[in-house]
Parts: C-alpha cells; sequence; structure tokens
C-alpha cells in the first residue's frame, strides 16, 4: 500500500509539472507547448501585457488565431489558464 501512494504522489507532480499556466509562464515555457511557436507566444505575451487572461474564452477572444480546436489542442499539450484546462477538452 505504501508504495501505492508513493507512486500516486510521483504521477500528481509529474503532471503539476508538466502543466504550463497562460498568465505566468516564461516565453520559453510557451514556447515548449506542441502547437505553440514565437508568432503566437508573441501574440499571448502581448495580450498578457494588457492583463491576465481571466479564463480560455478570456484568451480565446483577445489573441488573434486561438480559436476553440486551438484551444483544445492546447490544452490537451498542457496549457492552462489560471490553472484550468479548457473544460470540454479531453486529456
Amino acid at each position: 500500500m505504501r508504495k501505492f501512494w508513493i507512486l500516486l504522489c510521483g504521477l500528481t507532480c509529474a503532471v503539476s509539472a508538466w502543466a504550463v499556466d497562460v498568465n505566468t509562464a516564461t516565453e520559453a515555457q510557451l514556447d515548449s507547448i506542441k502547437g505553440l511557436g514565437p508568432s503566437s507566444t508573441g501574440r499571448i505575451l502581448q495580450a498578457r501585457e494588457a492583463g491576465n487572461f481571466k479564463n480560455w474564452q478570456d484568451m480565446m477572444a483577445r489573441v488573434k488565431g486561438i480559436k476553440q480546436g486551438t484551444a483544445r489542442k492546447l490544452s490537451n499539450a498542457g496549457l492552462t489558464v489560471n490553472g484550468e484546462p479548457l473544460p470540454d477538452a479531453t486529456h
């Protein structure tokens, strides 16, 4: 039973380390997300200068080129907004 809890804690830490929050991520961290490149990362950082994103809908409204399908892919790749994955994304 002890090994189970150790494994569970390890997996939880690994998943937490895997997620990248759009409001706190550096340029390099955003670039590490599959589906984000230099131009989309630049648009995210520029939009973020006006204030943190409230939620996924806010980010999609403020960042050109990120719509529902792209947001789903980014969420599945580990991007979060305020620590939350896209609500309808499948992980």
